[in-house]
């Protein structure tokens, strides 16, 4: 081939990979690559660093052999050229790991999804579970957000079916946990029950299985396979919404399954009661078992999530650091790992002592980090909810100590965090007037001077306040 065609061949690729990756991923990790050489059905890539050879190989390499394949096609084989002293430019080769290895037709193949047939699966060590073995209970933290979910994910996972979580529904927003957790599951269950049936499959997969199934008028194998699992696990079920027959099709699985004694998990990025475009037939059996969200991770979690990953991969971050991330990275804790991402990458690639200028900079860029305005409701919320107080209470006449001091505090935080006047927060705090929220700041401000534990509580509250900016 040409000199320029290795170049023009990766410009292929990356067109294909920027269309199935994040921006700020994209940048960070395939920008740097420098295609050097195609020769032989093998494209040579210049990477620069052995940190950046390890991280591509073990987060990116499906993407880049299918990518490959749709480009170059069957056969094309991956070398690295990785860079391993800028200063000298020494570089040595390496050879992609045996999975990076372009897939020939019989792993990748048009139709590739199509449904599996029961009679090419009879066996439990046949059947590929789709599982992530990397996500474990081990490794998933427990936190005050999370404590419910997990507590009943581990019931099943120990005695699938033999709960009253069956289904279990699992809801949350993107990147909270829900595909980590139910993976840990499944993981569980196959190393329990040797025995069990195991599939994790997300809703569009089984939808697009199902249309090649309609397709090739396979329907009834696509329906007997499904029909064989002992734990069926699928993930953002609100993908269904809107496709009928999927549906329909899924309801006799679901009540064929349910009847049978088997187990099903299902996870949503909302609540059933919130689901639109399904069945109102699906939606209540969603309901028949337990239903657990899973909240945005807390601070508290966003710390501990964020020291374990530190400590794991033998990481050197300032506290100051982790505390930053932790207060400012709020959404989710797939933020929380592509932060961490970019600083070893921005540390190694540009030899960048990780700091608390080097964070800011890049939470700024790749992290969502505008604020609004606390309102003192959000107030409110959150001081009864630290306090378990009912929020009503602190706007009744009542005059008991907790209550009161509840009261007191949710004046401070107005007054400190708002722009409120006095009068609109006693306003809205119990009906006071102005002299009593000025009486109310003093009172706890005072008690911030001389009782640490007072303080404590205070400063926790904040913490939360941060949380929900």
């Amino acid at each position: 081939m040409a000199d320029a065609t290795h170049v023009i061949l990766w410009k292929q690729c990356l067109d294909i990979i920027k269309d199935n990756i994040p921006e700020t991923t994209y940048n960070t990790w395939f920008i740097p690559i420098i295609p050097l050489k195609y020769e032989n059905d093998t494209l040579t890539l210049q990477v620069p660093s052995q940190f950046f050879y390890e991280f591509i190989e073990d987060k990116f390499i499906d993407l880049l052999r299918v990518t490959l394949y749709k480009v170059m096609g069957e056969g094309t084989k991956l070398m690295y050229n990785v860079m391993v002293d800028k200063t000298s430019k020494t570089t040595v080769d390496l050879e992609a790991s045996i999975r990076s290895t372009v897939a020939t037709s019989g792993t990748i193949r048009r139709g590739g999804n199509k449904a599996p047939n029961i009679l090419q699966a009879p066996a439990v060590q046949d059947l590929n579970s789709r599982l992530n073995a990397d996500y474990t209970f081990d490794n998933f933290i427990e936190g005050q957000s999370n404590k419910l979910a997990r507590t009943v994910a581990l019931s099943v996972a120990e005695k699938p079916a033999g709960t009253g979580f069956n289904p279990l529904f699992i809801h949350g927003g993107s990147g909270v946990g829900k595909t980590h957790l139910v993976n840990a599951i499944g993981t569980k269950i196959k190393e329990i029950f040797s025995d069990k049936r195991v599939l994790y499959i997300s809703a569009h997969l089984f939808q697009v299985q199902y249309t090649d199934s309609v397709r090739n008028n396979t329907t009834n194998d696509f329906i007997n396979f499904y029909q064989t699992i002992d734990v069926l696990i699928i993930d953002d079920i609100q993908e269904m919404a809107g496709v009928t027959k999927t549906q329909n099709t899924f309801f006799h699985i679901f009540n064929h399954l349910h009847q049978n004694g088997k187990q099903l998990i299902l996870t949503s990025d909302r609540a059933p009661v919130l689901l639109q475009g399904l069945e109102e037939r699906l939606l209540t059996r969603f309901k028949w078992g337990m239903v657990a969200e899973l909240e945005k991770p807390t601070y508290e979690l966003r710390k501990s999530i964020l020291e374990r990953r530190v400590l794991r991969d033998g990481l050197r971050f300032p506290k100051e650091v982790i505390d930053y991330i932790a207060a400012n990275v709020t959404e989710s804790i797939r933020d929380l790992e592509g932060v961490i991402i970019s600083l070893m990458a921005h540390s190694t690639i540009y030899n960048k002592e990780i700091d608390l200028d080097l964070t800011e900079q890049l939470i700024q860029k790749i992290v969502r980090t505008e604020t609004r305005s606390l309102t003192i409701e959000d107030i409110i919320n959150i001081v009864c909810k630290y306090f378990g107080l009912e929020e009503g209470v602190i706007h009744t006449k009542s005059r008991r100590r907790e209550v009161v001091q509840v009261r007191q505090v949710a004046m401070y935080l107005a007054k400190k965090h708002t722009d409120s006047s006095s009068s609109r927060i006693g306003q809205l705090i119990g009906n006071k007037d102005h002299a009593t929220v000025l009486h109310a700041c003093k009172i706890v401000k005072e008690q911030c001077e001389v009782d640490k534990s007072f303080r404590a509580d205070i400063e926790k509250i904040e913490l939360s306040l941060k949380t929900i900016r």
